[in-house]
């Protein structure tokens, strides 16, 4: 059988930190004092420092951004909101796509697949890749979306089928999330905490049978149940409606050990070495580490991506493992959890070969 190697991966994010703004401007919308105090002792709890957006953070309190596309009173509809994805999602596409060295390999690569959840348009960003760096004609295209904080584990789950059917495949796989576009102006405290967490960014990753990197060897997928509308994510008229329920946490506590087993392939957890986490939010974290009974340390990538550029959705993920992939020195196994609308868990096992890059 075909071993299977996540090769390198690249990052990048928007020039603008938004998250002190956000912090600062988000209580606003908020009636009564003992609300707005309940929001900044959640917002400093989070463990969040940063978060990067293409809107710019502006000093006016009575708006977000510069651009004023959040004003206070009228914030977009969705189809203004899809035409700002569309006119920025390409340059942060480029900029990661540089950082991985695609101009040199471009014609190696035979195959792409594009996740998102929070933007759409057609001709898409698969075609602007294939067009921009003259990817051949032929480069076998798929596009993932709408499958929220997890989909990138499915990309690569995609990525690892088609290797091991074509061992000659180079597969590229981009993760790209602008959450910043879907801000809703609202006095819910629950949906306004679930706004400060998220962020803007991009992933980009090599998936071939070149036997460097980190090695791709099993994948999973569960369904917890009584979950279902626990995390939401549907179209809106001012934009996609995110519902993250405060019960995500002890979901994962109570519905997490029955499947643990199959996520492990029957290993005892101790085996595994590793552990990369998607940081939904603090909570989660928090949650899988003491369901799993793991030390205070496993999840060192998991809580450093999430302080520094919060949670990007189906990219976030990717930042984790490149996280583990840069510190060099780290050996043995490890597996990837990531969590979805349903509430889904996609887990991934994986073997660290102690190289950085």
């Amino acid at each position: 059988m075909v071993a299977v190697y996540l090769n390198r991966i690249a990052t990048a994010v928007p020039e603008n930190d938004i998250h002190r703004k956000f912090v600062d401007s988000a209580p606003l919308m908020l009636g009564g004092e003992r609300t707005r105090a309940l929001f900044n002792r959640m917002a400093s709890r989070s463990r969040i420092e940063h978060r990067y957006s293409f809107l710019k953070p502006i000093s006016d309190t009575k708006q977000i951004d510069g651009e004023g596309f959040y004003t206070f009173g009228s914030f977009p509809d969705t189809k203004t909101r899809m035409q700002y994805y569309e006119r920025h999602a390409f340059s942060l596409a480029q900029k990661t796509l540089d950082k991985l060295g695609l101009p040199g390999i471009t014609d190696g690569i035979t195959h792409l697949i594009v996740t998102s959840c929070t933007g759409f348009y057609a001709p898409g960003l698969d075609l602007q890749i294939v067009q921009h760096y003259g990817l051949k004609a032929s480069t076998e295209r798929t596009v993932i979306g709408f499958m929220g904080c997890n989909a990138a584990l499915n990309a690569l789950k995609l990525a690892h089928h088609i290797v091991r059917s074509e061992a000659t495949a180079n597969v590229l796989v981009v993760n790209l999330e602008l959450c910043t576009l879907h801000l809703k102006e609202t006095q819910d405290l629950e949906q306004l905490l679930s706004f400060l967490i998220f962020a803007d960014g991009c992933a980009a990753g090599l998936v071939s049978a070149e036997p460097s990197g980190l090695e791709l060897q099993r994948f999973g997928s569960t369904i917890l149940a009584d979950s279902g509308e626990q995390i939401t994510w549907r179209v809106g008229e001012s934009g996609f409606d995110m519902f993250l329920s405060g019960q995500i946490p002890a979901s994962i506590a109570n519905g997490l050990p029955p499947h643990l087993c199959s996520i492990v392939d029957g290993r005892p957890v101790e085996e595994i070495k590793h552990w990369a986490v998607h940081p939904g939010g603090r909570t989660i974290v928090d949650s899988v580490q003491k369901t799993l009974g793991l030390s205070g340390d496993s999840l060192i990538s998991s809580r450093k991506i999430l302080r520094l550029f919060g949670n990007m959705s189906s990219a976030t993920i990717m930042f984790v493992l490149q996280d583990m992939m840069q510190r060099g020195g780290l050996f043995g196994s490890g597996c990837a959890l990531a969590f979805g609308p349903g509430v889904t868990i996609e887990s991934m096992l994986f073997q660290l070969a102690g190289t950085g890059g």
